[in-house]
């Protein structure tokens, strides 16, 4: 399995604190039979103020501690933007590390505020796809907008953008609502990845194999494949050359 959006590179977010966590939890996610993963901060503007540079040069230390405890996982960055109209600019400026190429186009982690979905989000992504960026919307299931009116995502889906469901939610994680919204847009089509979005040890750990299982049952083992492996790695696999 591959997972592409993650908090794992220690102090650099909300994720991980230190580097013998994020450690354990790359060790958690091996284990769970995880062999790729894209670590993927925030960059939140007012609140993470990372950059393609300051993400590389923590990453760089992270995967020579991995290398050195001999953690069997394979390791890439990008980064899990929020939407704010200001993300122009780090586009525009190349400081905004992406996902890809794939098919002639690059794809960026896209996050909705948790409340709701702002006034310009389809203008946003429609610009974005001007740019052969492609904009992957992180876990819509806990979008509380959504939560309320689940079409909604169908307009978001028309402005050309793809979608990310959160391990977790599969399985009741995040409660009975957002479980059932996981489910409802999985078979509905809506779903391009599974991804763990992991942050730490208890709450929120790397495992996908739990979601699998279920989407297998669900969706059967084709449709797993695709969300768990082949998509992801259509969009990741030339961040590991």
């Amino acid at each position: 399995m591959i997972d592409i959006h993650s908090h794992l590179i220690p102090n650099i977010d909300d994720g991980s604190d230190t580097l013998e966590e994020s450690l354990t939890l790359l060790k958690m996610a091996a284990d769970d039979g995880i062999t790729r993963m894209v670590l993927t901060p925030h960059i939140h503007l007012g609140r993470y103020i990372n950059t393609r540079t300051s993400i590389q040069f923590e990453y760089t230390k992270l995967k020579r501690a991995v290398a050195d405890k001999g953690i069997n996982i394979e390791l890439a960055f990008a980064a899990e933007v929020r939407l704010d109209s200001e993300i122009i600019a780090l586009v525009e400026e190349k400081d905004i590390p992406l996902f890809g190429p794939y098919d002639n186009k690059q794809y960026l982690l896209l996050e909705l505020p948790h409340g709701h979905i702002p006034v310009g989000t389809t203008r946003l992504i429609e610009y974005l796809i001007s740019l052969n960026i492609v904009p992957i919307i992180a876990h819509p299931e806990r979008n509380r907008e959504l939560l309320k009116a689940p079409v909604k995502i169908t307009q978001i889906a028309r402005s050309g953008c793809l979608f990310q469901i959160t391990a977790g939610s599969i399985v009741g994680k995040f409660g009975a609502k957002c479980e059932a919204l996981a489910i409802e847009y999985l078979e509905q089509g809506f779903a391009f990845a599974v991804a763990t979005d992991a942050h730490n040890v208890k709450h929120r750990p790397p495992i996908l194999s739990d979601a699998r299982r279920r989407v297998v049952k669900l969706l059967g083992e084709s449709i797993a494949q695709d969300l768990f492996y082949n998509n992801p790695n259509k969009i990741s696999r030339m961040l590991f050359d």
